[in-house]
């Protein structure tokens, strides 16, 4: 599969002329010039030339062409030239290119989980306004639950880690410069979840890589993420791997919280507006003598495990491990499907969740043997950071992207319960300090808390739908920073694809709300329509519950 193609003094000059062109893009993250809207002569036949084009030279990411295909792409059915490749050793990319009608820019995308694949379902939006789009694989194949691939192979563990992503954007350049004769204007990247820690990694590692970067919902350090999901799984679990916590007691918890903590951004809609502001304690609905239990109130066991999932890990002695925190309040609902609802469901999050320690946690890994079960919370936190190294994205210090000129935008749901928020939360504030304050970060970087948001969801409670990559164009090429930013409750019901393609037809939008740059958050005035954001003030965060 990592076999590199061609050779010879003839393609030799071929690549080193649009290796030539290429480094104008990479050096600078991508200087303005006059673009073709289509590749120079037919383009099915410059779709055909990539495939005889040797990339074996290309710095720092050898790679080789396994496939091109011209062929209609996305709900619009855009024609598009699709190149799959693979970069040395394993690296495994697909990129779509519009035949016509491209903008100059070039935007790359992330995976999530392990993943494992080339599928490029989030290339739908710019692909409409005209990009040319890369995924990559990180350097193996599987789901994105299956880990297996990385047992004690610490070449496809560090292409996962800190390689994959930037090789990608070598390879992905030069095949775009390959494709239409010159190199793209601009490279932006986005991605969510670990497609979130490749964009942070990318802005702290590889800084002159992309002029733009949004990242959302980052597992900062793999482990420590794997780490707390564990805890709030066997925090809920007896010895017999039976749940405490139901169901029913999920939607009571949430009916709590929601009742004590709506109105803490000014209006009762069943979102809170702030999850850190909600100092909920399961033991307010706690049984009195007599009660049904089941759905009605908590017995001490049930609310013992809800106040364990809400703190998030500690050892024996009660200290915290990490940063990240547990839970938040308003998150319940979410709950249910990940760690409550039946031994099945449980079954198969415990083995994705377990997965992680058996294959890249440990050094070396334990294998398939290994359970939750013989987790150890005071032991296991440091061993763990053998391996930590490879999966991090948390240096705060931001200089090198700063200087070379780039733009971030960060986003974090309030109700993500896969990657807890006050880890991202306060990692954002950790490169405030390291960066002078908040108003010098928000130069170039600003952060986004998000109400009600799942994890990378677009179907949470709150309006959780939002336009960053318009946000981030304007930014780079407009110089307009973000600043409110408007988020859209869609109503999914009877849309067969529910992709992020913008803009969405007015008849599936619910209500919308604005959403500030973190640490501000919003507030409704309590007069006039709460979906014109003119009703909205924005403050910064109150210690009282509202």
């Amino acid at each position: 599969m990592g076999k590199i193609r061609g050779s010879g003094a003839g393609k030799m000059m071929k690549w080193v002329t649009i290796a030539m062109a290429l480094l104008l893009v990479v050096a600078g993250g991508g200087a303005a010039h006059a673009q073709l809207p289509t590749p120079p002569g037919s383009p099915a036949a410059a779709c055909a030339r990539v495939a005889a084009t040797d990339f074996s030279a290309v710095p720092d990411a050898p790679m080789g062409i396994t496939a091109t295909a011209v062929i209609r792409y996305g709900p619009d059915q855009r024609e598009v030239c699709q190149v799959d490749g693979v970069i040395n050793p394993t690296i495994g990319f697909k990129i779509v290119m519009p035949m016509s009608g491209w903008n100059g820019k070039y935007i790359q995308g992330g995976c999530g989980g392990g993943c494992g694949t080339t599928r490029l379902f989030w290339c739908d939006d710019p692909l409409r306004r005209g990009y040319a789009c890369l995924g990559s694989d990180m350097g193996h194949q599987g789901g994105v639950g299956d880990w297996r691939w990385a047992w004690n192979n610490i070449q496809l563990q560090g292409d996962f880690g800190f390689r994959s992503t930037h090789v990608a954007s070598l390879a992905g350049k030069a095949v775009v410069a390959a494709f239409y004769g010159r190199p793209a204007t601009l490279s932006y990247y986005w991605g969510c979840s670990t497609g979130g820690r490749q964009a942070y990694h990318e802005a702290e590692f590889y800084p002159a890589d992309f002029a733009g970067i949004v990242g959302g919902s980052p597992p900062l350090n793999e482990t420590g993420s794997a780490l707390q999901i564990a805890w709030t799984v066997k925090a809920n679990l007896r010895a017999d791997g039976s749940e405490i916590l139901g169901v029913p007691e999920a939607q009571l918890l949430h009916r709590a919280v929601v009742a004590q903590c709506d109105r803490n951004d000014g209006i009762v809609d069943g979102v809170i507006g702030d999850a850190r502001l909600c100092r909920f304690d399961p033991r307010t609905v706690a049984c009195r003598p007599g009660q049904p239990g089941r759905g009605v109130c908590l017995t001490a066991e049930q609310a013992e495990a809800a106040r364990r999932m809400y703190a998030g890990p500690h050892d024996s002695r009660g200290r915290a491990i990490g940063f990240q925190g547990g839970v938040m309040p308003g998150s319940e609902l979410n709950w249910i499907g990940d760690y409550i609802d039946g031994p099945a469901r449980q079954a198969q999050y415990r083995a994705f969740i377990a997965n992680v320690f058996r294959y890249i946690g440990f050094n070396p890994g334990p294998g398939p043997a290994w359970t939750l079960n013989d987790l150890d919370f005071d032991r296991d936190p440091a061993r763990l950071q053998i391996n930590e190294a490879l999966y991090r994205a948390d240096n705060p210090d931001f200089r090198l992207f700063q200087k070379a000129g780039g733009k971030f935008i960060g986003f974090q749901g309030w109700s993500d319960t896969s990657v807890v928020p006050m880890g991202t939360v306060d990692f954002y504030e950790t490169v405030a300090r390291t960066m002078g304050g908040y108003a010098r970060t928000r130069e170039f970087f600003r952060f986004y808390a998000v109400p009600g948001m799942r994890h990378c969801s677009s179907d949470g409670d709150g309006a959780d739908n939002i336009d960053f990559l318009t946000a981030l164009e304007d930014w780079v090429e407009r110089g307009r920073a973000p600043d409110m930013l408007t988020g859209y409750n869609f109503d999914w019901r009877g849309v067969q694809y529910v992709a992020p393609v913008w803009p969405r037809p007015a008849d599936q939008i619910r209500f919308t709300r604005p959403v500030f740059p973190y640490p501000e958050r919003a507030i409704w005035s309590g007069r006039g329509d709460a979906n014109d954001p003119a009703t909205w003030r924005r403050v910064m965060p109150s210690p009282d519950n509202g």
